[in-house]
């Protein structure tokens, strides 16, 4: 699957090495959170075709079940003060929105500042989290993840978020 994802890269992609796919994770945040404590490099991206604990904000939880979606981490690691980061998840909501609409022709919206949705239904969650240097304040790495509900019908979801879930297809 890796080889298939880097087709679609420019050849002179800067972090091939940095790209790694994987059948299954709990959390591809989780993984890229130890992984950057370990010293993985600015541009590491974790895809996973299925996460068995997947994850937004206030500990919700995200269903990523193989096969029907797209979930994904990338590891940066800026030199700056968190709030200089303050619109992060949102610049991250407009390129997957862009993405999106190029992959698909539909152009989903944000809900602020997390969510994409369609119709009134959630697409995409994107959870965005940081490590702080304890010293200085300064950002020793965010992880920013998202997870995109392609190819679910209603059916596949519980039916506590069946009225407001969704999927591209």
């Amino acid at each position: 699957m890796k080889e298939q994802i880097l087709s679609f890269l420019p050849r002179e992609y800067p972090w091939k090495d940095c790209l790694f796919v994987f059948p299954e994770l709990d959390s591809t945040n989780n993984r890229l959170k130890v992984l950057a404590s370990q010293g993985a490099p600015h541009g590491t991206v974790l895809i996973a075709d299925r996460q068995t604990g997947g994850r937004g904000r206030m500990g919700r939880s995200f269903l990523s079940p193989p096969g029907v979606g797209i979930y994904m981490s990338i590891l940066l690691r800026p030199k700056c003060a968190p709030q200089e980061l303050m619109h992060l998840t949102c610049a991250v909501a407009e390129v997957l929105c862009d993405g999106i609409e190029v992959a698909s022709g539909l152009r989903p919206g944000i809900k602020w500042t997390n969510d994409l949705v369609s119709g009134g239904r959630k697409l995409c969650g994107i959870l965005t989290e940081l490590s702080l240097e304890a010293e200085s304040g300064h950002v020793q790495y965010a992880v920013v993840g998202a997870g995109v509900n392609c190819d679910q019908t209603l059916s596949d979801f519980p039916p506590e978020i069946r009225d407001m879930a969704g999927s591209l297809s």
